[in-house]
C-alpha cells in the first residue's frame, strides 16, 4: 500500500504546476458547486440564513487550530478596523449568495456570481486609485449587458433574487478590494480568522431569528455545506498556490457546468436560451478582464467562491 501511494505521489509531483494547479481548482469547482447543491436542498425546508451561519461557523473551526499555532501572533493586528469592514462585507456576500442559491436556479445563481470582476473595475478605480484603461471598461459594460439579457427585461417579472445575487457579487468585489489592502500586512490565517469570526457573529443574528430546530437530515445537510465549503475553499487556495492564476483561475467557471447538471439532475431545471446567451457573455467578458490584468501586469482577483 505504501509502494501505491508513493508511486502516486510521484506521478503527482511530475505533473506540471499549471497542471496540478487545474486538478485542485476542478476539484474546488465540485466541492463548492455540491454545498450550493446542499443549500438548495436546504432552502426547501430551512431558511438560508441558517446555512450561512453555519459555513461561517465551520470556517472558524476550521481556521483556529492554525491561528492557535501561531500563537500570539496569529491574533496580533493593527488593523481591526478594517477587519471589521471586511468580515461585515463578507457577512452580507455570504447571506446575499446563500439566499440567490436556495430560491434560483442553480447555474443562474452561479452565473450572477461571475460577475463580481466587473464590479471590481469601478470599485478598484474608487477605493485602490488604479487607472483603468478604455478596453476594460468596454468589456464591463459588455458583461453587465449579459446581465440584462439573462434578467429578460419586459418578459414578466424579474425574480427580486437576481437583484440579491447580483448585490452578493458586488460585496465580495467590495471584499477583494479590502484583501488587498490588508493582505500587504496580516498573515493569511490571522485574515480569515477575524474574517469568520465576525461573520459567525453576524450570521447568528439572522439565523436565531428564522431559527427552524433541524431535523437529523436537515442537520446532516448543514454540517456537510459547511464542510464542502470549507474544503473547497482550501483546494482553492491550494491550485492558485499551485500554478498561475491566470491558467487556473478561469477554470473556477467550471463551476456552472457543474451546477447546471445538478440543477437538471435534482430540481428540472432547464436553462434557456437567454440564460445560456448571457452567462456566455458574462463569461467572455470576465475573461477578458483577467487577459488585460495578467497583460499589464497585474494579479487577476481569486475566483468568486474563495472570497467569503
Amino acid at each position: 500500500m505504501s509502494d501505491l501511494l508513493e508511486r502516486l505521489r510521484a506521478r503527482w509531483l511530475a505533473l506540471a504546476p499549471n497542471a496540478r494547479g487545474a486538478l485542485w481548482m476542478l476539484a474546488s469547482c465540485f466541492m463548492f458547486s455540491t454545498m450550493g447543491l446542499f443549500v438548495k436542498l436546504l432552502g426547501e425546508h430551512l431558511p438560508s440564513h441558517q446555512a450561512a451561519f453555519f459555513r461561517a461557523l465551520f470556517g472558524w473551526l476550521a481556521v483556529l487550530p492554525f491561528v492557535l499555532g501561531l500563537g500570539r501572533a496569529g491574533f496580533a493586528t493593527k488593523r481591526l478596523p478594517l477587519h471589521l469592514s471586511r468580515g461585515l462585507t463578507g457577512s452580507a456576500a455570504m447571506l446575499c449568495g446563500f439566499y440567490s442559491m436556495a430560491h434560483l436556479p442553480l447555474a443562474d445563481s452561479v452565473a450572477l456570481s461571475f460577475t463580481k470582476p466587473l464590479w471590481l473595475i469601478p470599485l478598484a478605480v474608487l477605493f485602490l486609485a488604479e487607472k483603468v484603461r478604455v478596453r476594460r471598461w468596454v468589456a464591463t459594460g459588455i458583461g453587465f449587458l449579459g446581465v440584462v439579457v439573462m434578467m429578460r427585461p419586459g418578459q414578466g417579472a424579474i425574480d427580486p433574487a437576481v437583484y440579491v445575487a447580483l448585490l452578493g457579487a458586488f460585496f465580495v468585489a467590495l471584499v477583494n478590494v479590502q484583501v488587498k489592502k490588508l493582505i500587504t500586512s496580516e498573515h493569511p490565517a490571522t485574515l480569515i480568522f477575524y474574517s469568520t469570526s465576525i461573520a459567525t457573529l453576524i450570521t447568528a443574528v439572522p439565523a436565531i431569528a428564522v431559527w427552524q430546530t433541524p431535523e437529523p437530515r436537515e442537520l446532516l445537510l448543514l454540517l456537510a455545506a459547511g464542510l464542502c465549503g470549507t474544503v473547497g475553499q482550501s483546494l482553492g487556495i491550494r491550485a492558485l498556490q499551485a500554478g498561475d492564476s491566470t491558467a487556473v483561475a478561469p477554470i473556477d467557471y467550471v463551476r456552472m457546468i457543474i451546477s447546471g447538471f445538478y440543477g437538471y439532475w435534482f430540481f428540472g431545471d432547464v436553462p434557456d436560451e437567454w440564460t445560456g446567451l448571457g452567462a456566455a457573455i458574462i463569461v467572455a467578458s470576465t475573461l477578458y478582464i483577467a487577459h488585460r490584468e495578467a497583460q499589464l501586469g497585474k494579479t487577476p482577483a481569486p475566483p468568486s467562491g474563495l472570497a467569503h
